[in-house]
């Protein structure tokens, strides 16, 4: 049998470039966001911008890029969210979640 087109879990993969903005640095937010993405087995990397804010490349199953969404809308003790911003973005093909 001939099966043409992307496996399941390939069209099931989504990724997201986000930015997240409000006291969100030197609350370990990069560092929290590492542990969930391993929890929600989501790859990608975290990084702090010299506006304040914190970037995010994030790429896994819909539901798992979806649960860290829902994480980021808060994040961890100490920081204040005020903001969101999700762009759809192309799957790197990232291999665990990294602190750049």
């Amino acid at each position: 049998m001939l099966v043409t087109g992307a496996p399941s879990y390939a069209r099931e993969m989504r990724a997201v470039h986000v930015v997240v903005t409000g006291f969100v640095q030197g609350v370990g937010f990069r560092c929290s966001t590492c542990h969930v993405a391993e929890r929600f087995g989501v790859s990608g990397w975290v990084r702090n911008r010299p506006d304040g804010s914190v970037e995010l490349h994030v790429e896994g199953g819909g539901t798992d890029v979806g649960a860290i969404l829902s994480w980021l809308r808060h994040g961890p003790a100490g920081a204040r969210v005020d903001a969101v911003a999700v762009e759809d973005a192309a799957v790197e093909g990232s291999i665990g979640f990294a602190i750049r």
